[in-house]
Parts: C-alpha cells; structure tokens; sequence
C-alpha cells in the first residue's frame, strides 16, 4: 500500500474492502479542501474497484450542508439520468461515503480550445436544466431536505439563515462590515417570485463537474444540495465560472431557459450571485479565523480576500454604483529570512518529496511566509487607510482598526449609511486586502465576473 499523509482507521479500510470483495491497494490522498482519498480494491475475479472515498471526521450536528446529504442526493438522482458518482455505501461509524470514481477531468478552465469549453458547458447547462425539471415529490429526499414548498423569500434566505444561526458563535464576535452589508441586502432585495421550486446542487460550476471531450461525465460535490429557486443554480454557476474561467456565460443562460422551460431573470441570477457569495464567504472568514487541522490555510485565505472583493463588485453591479481600486504604495522587498526560508522549501524541500499532498502542504508554507512578511511591512499603512476611510463615512474619530470595523457594522445594522457612499469603501477596502494578500491571491490571479446575457 502506498504511503499515506495521513492514516486512515483499520476499520474504514476494512470496510472499504468488504464492500469491493477484495483487497484494498492503492490508497491516495487526493489534494482536495475537504478530505478526500483515491482508493482501488483488487478482486480475484475482474477489474479492480476504482472508489472515491470522502470522510467528514468532525460532522457538526445539524448541520444543514453535509456528507451524508451528498450521498443520499447522488444516490437519488444517478437513477433518474442525472450523470453523478454511484454511491457504493456509506458508513454511519466513520461518517464516510464511498463514491465510484468516474472517468473525466475537472479542469475545463485549463483548456486551450474555447469551442470545446463550449460545447462542455451547454452540455452541462442541459444537465442542469434536466436536473431542475425533476418533481421534488418524486426523489425522496424530503426526510433530509425538509418540506419542499418554499415561498420566494425562503428560497433566498433559508440557508443564509441557517449558517448565520450555524456560525452564530464565530459571528457574535468577529465583526465584519462586508458581511453583516450583505446579509442586510440580501434581506432588502429578496426576488418577488419563483417560477418553480426545485433540487439545486447548491454549489454548481466550472470544477464540479468531470468531463471528456465534450462531454460531462459527472457533477460532483452535492453537499450544498437543497429545495431552491433555480436561479439561486445560475447564479452559483457565475459564481465558479469567476474562479474557474470556462469561455464566459454569454447565452447559456437564455440556452437553459429553452431547455428547462423555466425562465431566465438576470434580476434573481444578478441577486443569487451576491447570494451565493456572502453564504459562502461566512465561512471562509471562519476557517481563515480558526482553520480546520489538515486543510490549507493558504487557500482559504486566498477565496476570503479575492471573494471579498468579487462580492464588493456583483454587489455594485447588481445596484449600478461605480467603484474604483484604490492607489497602492510601493510594495518594496520581502525580508532576508523570509526569502532564505521560501527559497530552502523550493529548492531544497520541495524536489524532495514524493506525494502531491507533501508538495501542496510545503508549497502552502512558503506561501504563508511571504504572507506574513508581506503583512508585516505592508499591513499598518493599509489599516490606517480604512481607520481614515470609515472615520469619514461614520464622522467621528476612530481608535484603531478592529474598533473601527465594529463601528462600522453597527452603523450598517442601523442603517445610518447610504449604500452610494458605503460600497465604494468596502470595494476599496477588500481591493486593498487583495493586494496585501497577492502571495495567497495570486493562486487565483484576475478574476473577472463574465457578462450575464
């Protein structure tokens, strides 16, 4: 058995093997946020199982986004013709799944040829469009997604809800005035309707499917999955095209409103893609906080500052107030031991190693050092810049910046600010964030929102 970074419980490999009817061989930490492995079982007779194992260690009761809802969605849509990885069982001790592993590639956004991302992008348009044609009453899935019948303003607020109330601890005492901005908007501008309420997958995009040719083969990641608006899916879908660049959106939208019969409102796609944004970005700011043993820091930081700043901008979109990048100083050069430190873990380290999940976790700390010391020089003139900037929109004196964030939050909660001037300072704040951060940032360098017609 191949070396592992980390150990899996003899009892979870043995179930693993009693359910191929074989014995298990190569085990593979995929290189994944959440804990995933690349398990084979060798049979006696014919081709060996080729699983997907995914593990929740640390499962958070009542939690409304989970594992095990991935599982028993996957295992309710694969029948009805929606491609998605088999389920082969799932484990109630371990709280862990065990998927088929399906043929294809996730990377669409690294394809050369624009036609092919093309045609792999309306074919999964159509898969979504048949997804959300699917009778709710008739997947069985009510005892885990709740009642069905949903009011617009449930369909836009229910999950907000629920990971305001799931994060309330981390929230009471980490203010944020981006966050608490766009809870508040999605409250005020929820969509009037909703022509049906459907299955959506929640976290819909460019990387969540596999693909061959031009051909999707697989959505994947379906823990997000919940009864929705079917917009709240195409404003996902703009939401991941941002991160993963596929060619740009132009017309698949209006291509899945021929193929669902549902129609398409840029208003509620414009809407859910600030929705979208602040529910995951919550978070973010959680783990970019306290971040979860095993997973990379690095990337969490980098979705936390670049998805700031793309949600200051589908905000401003969605509301037609302009605002611009703020000047920046000279960013200078990084320390002696920083540099000595970043260049032993490339040159000397790096080579050194063997599995892809040693090689992310070094390449991580080196991009933590240049983080740190980026801060270090770099970080006081910049939270200067907000204590001016928020002094000005609340016309009173601040005392530092964390004081200066609470204060700030406090007048939004209360309404006190006009959102033509307040926008344009959280744009300039979270633009200068994404500067101070570029080691981590670059990971996901110029990222534009596509056009939405």
């Amino acid at each position: 058995m191949e070396a592992t970074a980390a150990s899996l419980p003899d009892t979870l490999l043995q179930w693993v093997a009693t359910l191929g009817k074989g014995v298990v061989g190569r085990v593979e930490r995929h290189v994944a946020r959440r804990e995933a492995w690349l398990v084979d079982v060798e049979r006696s007779i014919g081709p060996p199982l080729e699983g997907f194992l995914r593990i929740d260690r640390a499962p958070r009761k009542g939690s409304h986004v989970s594992l095990r809802r991935e599982a028993l969605i996957c295992a309710a849509l694969r029948p009805r013709g929606i491609p998605v990885p088999a389920l082969l069982g799932w484990n109630e001790e371990h709280h862990a799944a065990l998927f088929s592993r399906e043929p294809g590639r996730a990377d669409i956004h690294d394809l050369k040829d624009v036609r092919q991302q093309r045609r792999v992008m309306e074919d999964f348009i159509d898969i979504i469009a048949r997804l959300h044609q699917l009778k709710p009453e008739t997947l069985g899935l009510n005892d885990e997604l709740g009642q069905w019948q949903l009011s617009p303003r449930q369909c836009a607020l229910d999950d907000v809800d629920r990971q305001l109330q799931l994060l309330q601890g981390f929230l009471s005492q980490y203010k944020d005035p981006l966050i608490t901005y766009g809870v508040q908007w999605l409250r005020r501008f929820v969509p009037d309707s909703v022509a049906r309420v459907a299955l959506v997958q929640g976290d819909t995009g460019p990387v969540n499917f596999l693909f061959q040719g031009d051909c999707v083969t697989a959505v994947v990641d379906w823990e997000w999955g919940h009864w929705g608006d079917p917009m709240e899916d195409l404003g996902n879908i703009c939401v991941r095209e941002f991160w993963n660049p596929s060619g740009g959106l132009t017309g698949l939208f209006h291509r899945y409103e021929q193929a669902s019969g549902i129609s398409y409102r840029r208003s509620a796609a414009q809407y859910y893609r600030v929705q979208q944004n602040v529910r995951g970005m919550m978070p973010i700011h959680a783990a970019c906080q306290y971040p979860p043993p095993g997973q990379s820091l690095a990337w969490y930081l980098c979705y936390r500052y670049v998805g700031d700043r793309a949600t200051c901008e589908a905000l401003a979109s969605a509301m037609n107030i302009d605002i611009e990048r703020p000047d920046l100083p000279d960013e200078g050069c990084a320390g002696i031991l920083t540099n000595a430190a970043v260049g032993h873990l490339r040159d000397d380290v790096m080579p050194a190693l063997s599995t892809p999940i040693a090689l992310s976790r070094a390449d991580d700390v080196a991009i933590l050092m240049q983080c740190a010391d980026r801060v270090h020089r770099l970080g006081a003139e910049m939270r200067a810049r907000d204590c001016e900037e928020v002094a000005q929109l609340l016309g009173s004196k601040v005392a530092d910046y964390d004081r200066a964030m609470c204060q700030l939050s406090d007048a939004i909660v209360t309404m006190q600010l006009e959102d033509a001037a307040l926008l344009p300072y959280l744009a300039r704040r979270a633009y200068r964030d994404e500067w101070l951060y570029w080691p981590v940032t670059r990971l996901y360098p110029e990222r534009c929102w596509s056009d939405l017609d």
